[in-house]
């Protein structure tokens, strides 16, 4: 009966991962807005593990058994990681999905035939291990995000401050004049407040609290092009910006300015130097796109989910600074306003980060100017 009910559970696993994906987006906050793709992460591989320990017809030898309970912690130490770098997820989060899982296979499965009592100890007994690998994985990642944080931290605080004082000590000998001097000072000023904001907003998200952004009637076209003035100043006029024209809608100013700003900052970093970074606002369409597009190499697909996720960088992004938090916070500006990020990287072509609004009447004639961006936001 074992080898029927794994042919079973194998040929209803594309029912299982819909009804739990569907339940985790309905019962677990981290999950509502996850893709598809990212959100089922390694289940697939579980569910097929899974049918393999029910499968009476495999000889059960020591090697064999070896093998599946490996198997198992290898499964469940690589959801418990994928886990921690996601935004926004806790490890009691982390231990529903896996409460879930058991109860829509078990679901699916007596939906025509009951399972034995064997068969149900098989399915629980999987789990329980997978979900104790997957939190002492999640756990044992947190304490390494942490002390990688603590790291980056001084690094990159220290980093303006440094500037800063040799700007002051170039100053007492007049080495260069008051412009580049209120240059200096401005851009390494606006680094430090940029990434403390970012790091305390993050941290907010992260505790379920609320950012509180103001919506009132402008023009974004304005919002761009204010910005840009001032990334111009501080980078040697790097930026170009095309623009179909006024774009006037309910939007947060500030809110806008600092995913302008994050998205230019990212384009600096990992863009080729010298070269022009576009911003482009196309509001030609039904929707409305704000792209940010740098030449250099280009993004792995494989890496080009985990850019928005909290702390997460590409292995071969390790030597630059920053705290992988600037994209996050893109993605929860966008959110608030109702919107999408995108982004498409080819070799020989480079980066667009492309940020998706609507242009319905329900966005732009929303009544109040207060809305408070919760934890969800980056779920």
């Amino acid at each position: 009966m074992g080898s029927q009910t794994a042919k079973r559970l194998r040929e209803n696993s594309e029912k299982i991962l819909d009804r739990w994906e569907k339940r985790a987006k309905a019962e677990i906050k981290a999950a509502t807005n996850q893709d598809t793709l990212l959100l089922r992460n390694e289940l697939p591989e579980q569910l097929l593990h899974i049918a393999n320990a029910l499968t009476t017809t495999i000889a059960r030898t020591d090697i064999r058994v070896r093998w599946d309970l490996n198997e198992a912690h290898r499964l469940g130490k690589l959801h418990g990681q994928t886990r921690a770098g996601q935004a926004s997820y806790t490890i009691d989060q982390l231990i529903f999905e896996y409460h879930i899982l058991r109860q829509v296979i078990c679901d699916v499965m007596e939906e025509k035939i009951a399972l034995s009592d064997i068969e149900r100890e098989i399915i629980t007994c999987t789990i329980e291990q997978s979900v104790n690998d997957a939190a002492t994985e999640f756990s044992t990642a947190h304490s390494k995000i942490q002390q990688e944080l603590i790291h980056t931290l001084a690094h990159d605080l220290r980093g303006p401050v440094t500037a800063a004082k040799i700007i002051a000590q170039q100053l007492q000998r007049k080495l260069i004049n008051e412009e580049e001097i209120a240059k200096r000072i401005t851009k390494n000023m606006d680094r430090l407040d940029l990434m403390i904001q970012d790091l305390l907003d993050v941290g907010r998200l992260k505790a379920g609290e609320r950012l509180s952004l103001e919506f009132k009637e402008c023009d974004l076209d304005t919002i761009v092009i204010q910005t840009i003035k001032d990334l111009n100043f501080i980078y040697n006029n790097r930026f170009k910006y095309i623009s179909s024209g006024d774009c006037v809608g309910l939007w947060s100013a500030k809110g806008l300015k600092r995913l302008i700003e994050n998205l230019a900052i990212n384009a600096i970093k990992y863009g080729s130097a010298d070269t022009d970074i576009t911003i482009t606002l196309d509001n030609s369409s039904d929707e409305i796109i704000l792209s940010v597009h740098n030449e250099g190499s280009s993004i792995p697909l494989e890496d080009q989910e985990a850019l928005f996720d909290r702390f997460r960088r590409p292995y071969y992004t390790e030597e630059k600074t920053g705290w992988g938090l600037g994209l996050t916070i893109v993605q929860a500006m966008a959110r608030a306003h109702n919107g999408s990020v995108e982004v498409e990287s080819l070799e020989g072509e480079g980066t667009t980060f492309s940020v998706k609004f609507p242009k319905s009447p329900a966005f732009n004639n929303i009544q109040h100017t207060q809305y408070s961006t919760q934890s969800s936001l980056l779920m």
